[in-house]
Protein backbone atom coordinates (compact mmCIF):
# COMPACT_ATOMS: atom_id res chain seq x y z
CA UNK A 1 0.00 0.00 0.00
CA UNK A 2 1.30 3.42 -1.09
CA UNK A 3 0.63 6.39 0.97
CA UNK A 4 2.55 9.77 0.44
CA UNK A 5 2.04 10.04 3.73
CA UNK A 6 4.05 7.42 5.93
CA UNK A 7 5.57 8.48 9.18
CA UNK A 8 7.30 6.75 11.33
CA UNK A 9 7.06 7.62 15.01
CA UNK A 10 9.72 6.15 17.43
CA UNK A 11 8.57 5.09 20.82
CA UNK A 12 12.45 3.57 21.63
CA UNK A 13 12.71 -0.22 22.88
CA UNK A 14 10.09 -0.45 25.91
CA UNK A 15 9.33 -3.67 27.64
CA UNK A 16 9.26 -6.04 24.73
CA UNK A 17 8.70 -4.09 21.56
CA UNK A 18 11.46 -4.18 19.56
CA UNK A 19 14.01 -1.32 19.07
CA UNK A 20 12.42 1.34 17.29
CA UNK A 21 8.93 -0.19 17.20
CA UNK A 22 5.57 1.86 16.46
CA UNK A 23 4.02 2.61 19.12
CA UNK A 24 0.69 -0.22 19.04
CA UNK A 25 3.05 -2.60 17.44
CA UNK A 26 5.20 -5.46 19.53
CA UNK A 27 7.79 -6.64 17.01
CA UNK A 28 9.39 -8.68 19.26
CA UNK A 29 6.16 -11.06 19.59
CA UNK A 30 4.69 -10.17 16.16
CA UNK A 31 7.82 -12.07 14.52
CA UNK A 32 7.46 -14.51 17.04
CA UNK A 33 3.24 -15.60 15.79
CA UNK A 34 4.47 -14.52 12.16
CA UNK A 35 7.51 -17.15 12.62
CA UNK A 36 4.95 -20.22 14.04
CA UNK A 37 2.10 -19.14 11.64
CA UNK A 38 3.26 -17.54 8.73
CA UNK A 39 7.26 -18.52 8.52
CA UNK A 40 7.60 -16.88 5.03
CA UNK A 41 6.56 -13.31 6.53
CA UNK A 42 9.10 -13.87 9.39
CA UNK A 43 12.49 -13.38 8.00
CA UNK A 44 14.57 -10.97 10.20
CA UNK A 45 14.57 -8.21 10.40
CA UNK A 46 11.25 -6.73 10.61
CA UNK A 47 10.80 -3.38 10.40
CA UNK A 48 7.45 -1.50 10.96
CA UNK A 49 6.16 2.10 10.10
CA UNK A 50 2.41 3.80 10.81
CA UNK A 51 0.76 4.97 7.61
CA UNK A 52 -0.70 8.16 8.41
CA UNK A 53 -4.14 9.21 7.30
CA UNK A 54 -6.71 6.77 8.92
CA UNK A 55 -8.48 8.16 12.21
CA UNK A 56 -9.90 4.91 13.49
CA UNK A 57 -8.15 1.32 13.12
CA UNK A 58 -4.10 1.94 12.70
CA UNK A 59 -2.39 0.54 9.58
CA UNK A 60 1.17 -0.04 9.30
CA UNK A 61 3.49 -0.84 6.63
CA UNK A 62 5.76 -4.21 7.48
CA UNK A 63 9.06 -4.69 5.88
CA UNK A 64 10.12 -8.53 5.98
CA UNK A 65 13.96 -9.17 5.47
CA UNK A 66 16.82 -7.58 3.29
CA UNK A 67 16.96 -6.55 0.12
CA UNK A 68 15.59 -8.65 -3.41
CA UNK A 69 14.09 -10.76 -0.89
CA UNK A 70 12.40 -8.68 1.48
CA UNK A 71 8.84 -8.17 1.22
CA UNK A 72 6.12 -5.50 2.48
CA UNK A 73 2.94 -6.54 3.57
CA UNK A 74 0.52 -4.32 5.36
CA UNK A 75 -1.03 -5.06 9.29
CA UNK A 76 -4.28 -3.47 10.66
CA UNK A 77 -5.37 -3.37 14.01
CA UNK A 78 -7.61 -1.33 16.23
CA UNK A 79 -6.91 1.92 18.11
CA UNK A 80 -5.50 2.12 20.93
CA UNK A 81 -7.96 2.49 23.91
CA UNK A 82 -11.47 3.55 24.07
CA UNK A 83 -12.00 0.95 21.52
CA UNK A 84 -16.23 0.98 21.35
CA UNK A 85 -17.99 -2.66 21.43
CA UNK A 86 -18.57 -3.92 17.75
CA UNK A 87 -16.12 -1.70 16.01
CA UNK A 88 -12.71 -2.07 14.71
CA UNK A 89 -13.95 -5.26 13.78
CA UNK A 90 -10.13 -7.15 11.86
CA UNK A 91 -12.06 -10.60 11.53
CA UNK A 92 -15.18 -8.66 9.69
CA UNK A 93 -12.20 -6.91 7.68
CA UNK A 94 -10.46 -10.18 6.87
CA UNK A 95 -13.72 -11.85 6.12
CA UNK A 96 -15.21 -9.59 3.46
CA UNK A 97 -11.46 -8.57 1.50
CA UNK A 98 -11.11 -12.86 1.43
CA UNK A 99 -14.58 -13.09 -0.27
CA UNK A 100 -14.12 -10.55 -2.71
CA UNK A 101 -11.07 -11.27 -3.89
CA UNK A 102 -12.40 -12.99 -7.20
CA UNK A 103 -15.00 -10.57 -7.85
CA UNK A 104 -14.44 -7.27 -9.82
CA UNK A 105 -14.37 -5.21 -6.34
CA UNK A 106 -10.64 -4.60 -6.04
CA UNK A 107 -9.36 -5.67 -2.88
CA UNK A 108 -5.77 -6.83 -0.95
CA UNK A 109 -5.28 -10.05 -0.54
CA UNK A 110 -5.63 -11.35 2.95
CA UNK A 111 -2.99 -13.34 3.97
CA UNK A 112 -3.33 -13.90 7.61
CA UNK A 113 -6.15 -13.01 10.88
CA UNK A 114 -4.80 -13.39 14.38
CA UNK A 115 -7.56 -13.17 16.70
CA UNK A 116 -5.62 -13.62 19.44
CA UNK A 117 -5.49 -10.26 21.40
CA UNK A 118 -2.32 -11.41 23.35
CA UNK A 119 -0.27 -10.90 20.71
CA UNK A 120 -0.82 -7.27 19.95
CA UNK A 121 -3.07 -6.28 22.19
CA UNK A 122 -6.37 -6.78 20.25
CA UNK A 123 -6.85 -8.82 16.98
CA UNK A 124 -5.35 -8.11 13.67
CA UNK A 125 -4.68 -9.11 10.85
CA UNK A 126 -2.44 -8.95 7.36
CA UNK A 127 -2.65 -8.40 3.90
CA UNK A 128 -0.08 -7.89 0.89
CA UNK A 129 0.88 -4.28 -0.33
CA UNK A 130 -1.03 -2.64 -3.40
CA UNK A 131 0.68 -0.13 -4.93
CA UNK A 132 -1.37 3.15 -5.34
CA UNK A 133 -2.40 6.42 -3.64
CA UNK A 134 -4.83 7.27 -0.77
CA UNK A 135 -6.47 10.88 -2.36
CA UNK A 136 -7.10 12.53 0.86
CA UNK A 137 -5.30 16.24 0.71
CA UNK A 138 -5.87 19.23 -1.17
CA UNK A 139 -2.29 19.19 -1.92
CA UNK A 140 -2.74 15.94 -3.64
CA UNK A 141 -6.10 16.56 -6.04
CA UNK A 142 -5.32 19.93 -6.87
CA UNK A 143 -2.30 18.72 -8.70
CA UNK A 144 -5.09 16.94 -11.21
CA UNK A 145 -6.39 18.31 -13.87
CA UNK A 146 -9.99 18.66 -13.85
CA UNK A 147 -10.83 15.81 -16.34
CA UNK A 148 -8.77 13.48 -13.90
CA UNK A 149 -10.44 14.16 -10.76
CA UNK A 150 -13.85 13.65 -12.58
CA UNK A 151 -12.90 10.27 -13.82
CA UNK A 152 -11.52 9.33 -10.18
CA UNK A 153 -15.10 10.39 -9.02
CA UNK A 154 -16.56 8.41 -11.55
CA UNK A 155 -14.01 5.34 -10.66
CA UNK A 156 -14.96 5.81 -7.66
CA UNK A 157 -18.90 5.67 -8.03
CA UNK A 158 -18.64 2.84 -10.70
CA UNK A 159 -16.38 0.71 -8.12
CA UNK A 160 -19.21 1.13 -5.49
CA UNK A 161 -21.74 0.08 -7.61
CA UNK A 162 -20.12 -3.01 -8.79
CA UNK A 163 -19.42 -3.95 -5.02
CA UNK A 164 -23.60 -3.71 -4.73
CA UNK A 165 -23.82 -5.77 -7.57
CA UNK A 166 -22.25 -8.61 -5.82
CA UNK A 167 -24.35 -11.89 -4.70
CA UNK A 168 -23.42 -12.25 -0.79
CA UNK A 169 -24.63 -15.64 -1.31
CA UNK A 170 -22.24 -16.32 -4.64
CA UNK A 171 -19.28 -15.22 -2.49
CA UNK A 172 -19.81 -17.17 1.04
CA UNK A 173 -21.17 -13.62 2.90
CA UNK A 174 -24.79 -14.87 2.75
CA UNK A 175 -24.55 -14.74 6.55
CA UNK A 176 -22.74 -11.43 6.90
CA UNK A 177 -25.31 -9.55 8.49
CA UNK A 178 -28.90 -9.03 9.09
CA UNK A 179 -30.91 -7.02 5.97
CA UNK A 180 -34.25 -7.00 7.56
CA UNK A 181 -34.29 -4.14 10.47
CA UNK A 182 -31.17 -2.52 8.87
CA UNK A 183 -31.50 1.01 8.96
CA UNK A 184 -33.22 1.00 12.52
CA UNK A 185 -30.64 -0.91 13.91
CA UNK A 186 -28.29 1.97 12.38
CA UNK A 187 -29.78 4.37 14.20
CA UNK A 188 -29.68 2.36 18.03
CA UNK A 189 -26.06 1.50 17.06
CA UNK A 190 -24.77 5.10 16.52
CA UNK A 191 -26.91 6.14 19.22
CA UNK A 192 -25.62 3.90 21.79
CA UNK A 193 -21.78 4.69 20.26
CA UNK A 194 -22.56 8.16 20.72
CA UNK A 195 -23.59 7.01 24.78
CA UNK A 196 -20.51 5.71 24.86
CA UNK A 197 -18.30 8.29 23.59
CA UNK A 198 -20.32 11.63 24.87
CA UNK A 199 -17.35 13.67 26.63
CA UNK A 200 -19.17 17.67 26.16
CA UNK A 201 -22.82 18.97 25.25
CA UNK A 202 -23.22 18.57 22.20
CA UNK A 203 -26.06 20.58 20.82
CA UNK A 204 -29.12 19.04 18.40
CA UNK A 205 -27.17 15.58 18.04
CA UNK A 206 -29.94 13.90 20.54
CA UNK A 207 -32.85 15.61 18.40
CA UNK A 208 -31.36 13.93 15.34
CA UNK A 209 -31.02 10.53 16.97
CA UNK A 210 -34.89 10.85 17.58
CA UNK A 211 -36.04 12.51 14.04
CA UNK A 212 -34.21 9.66 12.33
CA UNK A 213 -35.43 6.42 14.40
CA UNK A 214 -39.23 7.97 14.38
CA UNK A 215 -38.85 8.28 10.20
CA UNK A 216 -36.96 5.04 9.62
CA UNK A 217 -37.60 4.28 6.07
CA UNK A 218 -38.53 0.94 4.92
CA UNK A 219 -35.51 0.34 3.08
CA UNK A 220 -36.75 -1.69 -0.03
CA UNK A 221 -32.69 -2.48 -1.51
CA UNK A 222 -31.54 -4.38 1.72
CA UNK A 223 -29.50 -7.10 1.01
CA UNK A 224 -26.59 -5.73 -0.25
CA UNK A 225 -22.90 -6.11 0.48
CA UNK A 226 -22.43 -1.93 2.24
CA UNK A 227 -18.79 -0.80 3.05
CA UNK A 228 -20.02 1.23 5.66
CA UNK A 229 -17.14 4.11 5.09
CA UNK A 230 -17.44 4.40 1.64
CA UNK A 231 -15.25 7.71 0.62
CA UNK A 232 -12.38 8.81 -1.77
CA UNK A 233 -9.59 8.43 0.75
CA UNK A 234 -10.87 4.96 1.59
CA UNK A 235 -9.72 4.03 -2.15
CA UNK A 236 -5.90 3.18 -3.04
CA UNK A 237 -5.96 4.49 -6.95
CA UNK A 238 -3.60 5.39 -9.37
CA UNK A 239 -3.97 8.37 -11.97
CA UNK A 240 -2.25 8.29 -15.67
CA UNK A 241 -0.12 11.40 -16.79
CA UNK A 242 -1.90 14.19 -17.74
CA UNK A 243 -1.57 15.05 -21.50
CA UNK A 244 1.25 16.87 -22.60
CA UNK A 245 1.43 19.97 -24.94
CA UNK A 246 2.60 17.43 -27.59
CA UNK A 247 -0.99 15.58 -27.42
CA UNK A 248 -1.82 12.71 -25.15
CA UNK A 249 -0.45 9.79 -24.49
CA UNK A 250 -0.87 5.56 -24.66
CA UNK A 251 -2.52 6.29 -21.12
CA UNK A 252 -2.85 9.96 -20.54
CA UNK A 253 -5.04 11.00 -17.85
CA UNK A 254 -5.99 6.88 -17.12
CA UNK A 255 -7.68 6.50 -13.80
CA UNK A 256 -7.54 3.13 -12.17
CA UNK A 257 -8.91 1.80 -8.41
CA UNK A 258 -7.04 -0.07 -7.07
CA UNK A 259 -8.30 -1.53 -4.15
CA UNK A 260 -10.83 -0.49 -1.46
CA UNK A 261 -9.80 -0.36 2.04
CA UNK A 262 -11.21 0.02 5.16
CA UNK A 263 -13.84 -2.67 6.07
CA UNK A 264 -13.99 -3.13 9.56
CA UNK A 265 -18.03 -1.55 9.16
CA UNK A 266 -18.97 -3.68 6.35
CA UNK A 267 -22.23 -5.61 6.44
CA UNK A 268 -25.24 -6.85 4.95
CA UNK A 269 -27.83 -3.83 4.47
CA UNK A 270 -29.47 -1.12 2.59
CA UNK A 271 -26.54 0.04 -0.03
CA UNK A 272 -28.37 3.77 0.34
CA UNK A 273 -26.59 4.25 3.65
CA UNK A 274 -23.17 3.97 1.71
CA UNK A 275 -24.14 6.54 -0.71
CA UNK A 276 -25.61 9.20 2.09
CA UNK A 277 -22.56 8.56 3.76
CA UNK A 278 -20.90 9.12 0.44
CA UNK A 279 -22.83 12.76 0.26
CA UNK A 280 -22.30 13.39 3.86
CA UNK A 281 -18.31 13.44 3.20
CA UNK A 282 -19.02 14.67 -0.70
CA UNK A 283 -21.03 17.58 -0.20
CA UNK A 284 -21.71 18.64 3.17
CA UNK A 285 -17.99 18.47 4.67
CA UNK A 286 -16.60 18.82 1.06
CA UNK A 287 -18.23 21.76 0.73
CA UNK A 288 -18.46 23.27 4.17
CA UNK A 289 -15.74 25.89 5.91
CA UNK A 290 -15.30 23.16 8.68
CA UNK A 291 -13.41 21.02 5.97
CA UNK A 292 -11.17 23.20 4.86
CA UNK A 293 -7.45 22.16 6.00
CA UNK A 294 -9.43 19.50 7.81
CA UNK A 295 -7.71 15.48 7.28
CA UNK A 296 -11.63 14.00 7.02
CA UNK A 297 -12.32 15.63 3.97
CA UNK A 298 -10.41 18.36 3.28
CA UNK A 299 -9.41 16.68 -0.70
CA UNK A 300 -13.09 15.66 -1.44
CA UNK A 301 -15.95 17.55 -3.15
CA UNK A 302 -17.04 20.32 -5.02
CA UNK A 303 -15.16 22.41 -2.87
CA UNK A 304 -11.44 20.58 -4.55
CA UNK A 305 -12.75 21.06 -7.81
CA UNK A 306 -14.70 17.40 -7.93
CA UNK A 307 -18.12 17.52 -9.75
CA UNK A 308 -21.12 17.61 -7.32
CA UNK A 309 -22.77 14.87 -5.71
CA UNK A 310 -25.69 14.45 -7.67
CA UNK A 311 -23.77 13.51 -10.92
CA UNK A 312 -22.02 10.74 -9.09
CA UNK A 313 -25.61 9.46 -7.43
CA UNK A 314 -26.20 9.90 -11.30
CA UNK A 315 -23.29 8.43 -12.72
CA UNK A 316 -24.25 5.24 -10.25
CA UNK A 317 -27.75 4.65 -10.46
CA UNK A 318 -27.10 4.55 -14.72
CA UNK A 319 -24.23 1.97 -13.95
CA UNK A 320 -26.43 -0.87 -11.20
CA UNK A 321 -29.84 -1.63 -10.93
CA UNK A 322 -30.12 -0.29 -6.99
CA UNK A 323 -33.37 1.89 -7.37
CA UNK A 324 -31.59 5.33 -5.40
CA UNK A 325 -35.03 7.15 -4.84
CA UNK A 326 -34.91 10.33 -2.03
CA UNK A 327 -31.54 10.70 -0.41
CA UNK A 328 -32.62 12.80 2.74
CA UNK A 329 -32.93 10.67 5.35
CA UNK A 330 -29.84 8.72 4.42
CA UNK A 331 -28.02 12.03 4.42
CA UNK A 332 -29.04 12.75 7.80
CA UNK A 333 -28.09 9.01 8.96
CA UNK A 334 -24.31 9.91 7.37
CA UNK A 335 -24.52 12.91 8.77
CA UNK A 336 -25.25 11.58 12.58
CA UNK A 337 -23.16 8.39 11.71
CA UNK A 338 -20.01 10.68 10.99
CA UNK A 339 -20.93 13.25 13.89
CA UNK A 340 -20.50 10.15 16.23
CA UNK A 341 -17.31 8.59 15.02
CA UNK A 342 -15.85 12.01 14.81
CA UNK A 343 -16.88 12.25 18.47
CA UNK A 344 -15.15 9.15 19.47
CA UNK A 345 -11.93 10.08 17.82
CA UNK A 346 -12.11 13.41 19.93
CA UNK A 347 -13.01 11.58 23.03
CA UNK A 348 -10.07 9.29 21.89
CA UNK A 349 -7.24 12.32 21.25
CA UNK A 350 -8.33 14.31 24.07
CA UNK A 351 -7.24 10.84 25.74
CA UNK A 352 -4.28 10.91 24.30
CA UNK A 353 -4.89 7.50 22.51
CA UNK A 354 -4.40 8.61 19.02
CA UNK A 355 -1.40 8.12 16.63
CA UNK A 356 -0.13 10.54 14.19
CA UNK A 357 -1.32 14.38 12.94
CA UNK A 358 -4.33 16.17 12.63
CA UNK A 359 -6.43 14.70 15.75
CA UNK A 360 -7.19 18.53 17.05
CA UNK A 361 -9.85 19.40 14.17
CA UNK A 362 -11.86 16.06 13.88
CA UNK A 363 -14.07 17.35 16.90
CA UNK A 364 -14.51 20.91 15.46
CA UNK A 365 -16.90 18.99 12.48
CA UNK A 366 -19.45 17.15 14.74
CA UNK A 367 -21.37 21.05 14.81
CA UNK A 368 -22.19 21.14 11.32
CA UNK A 369 -22.40 17.56 10.64
CA UNK A 370 -25.30 17.81 13.15
CA UNK A 371 -26.85 21.10 11.99
CA UNK A 372 -27.17 19.79 8.47
CA UNK A 373 -28.28 16.22 9.79
CA UNK A 374 -31.22 17.65 11.52
CA UNK A 375 -32.28 19.98 7.74
CA UNK A 376 -31.85 16.91 5.91
CA UNK A 377 -34.37 14.91 8.41
CA UNK A 378 -36.92 17.31 8.06
CA UNK A 379 -36.30 17.80 4.44
CA UNK A 380 -37.29 13.82 3.57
Amino acid sequence: MTDPAVVDPRTGPGAGAGAGAPKGLDLDRLAAYLAAHRPELAAPPLRARLIAGGKSNLTYALRVGEGATGREVVLRRPPLGHVLATAHDMAREHRIISALAPTAVPVPAALLLCPDPAVLGAPFYLMEKVDGEVFRSRSQTDALTAGQRRDLAMAMMDTLADLHAVDPAAVGLADFGRPEGFLGRQVRRWAAQLDQSRSRPLPGIDELRAALAGSVPEGANAGRIVHGDYRLDNLLATVGAAPSADGPGDNAGAVSVRAVLDWEMATLGDPLADLGLLLTYWDVLGDSDAAAGNPVADGLGPRAGFPAGAELIERYAGRGDVDVGPLHWHVALGCFKLAVICEGIHYRHTLGQTLGGGFDRIGDMVAPLVEHGLRAVREQ
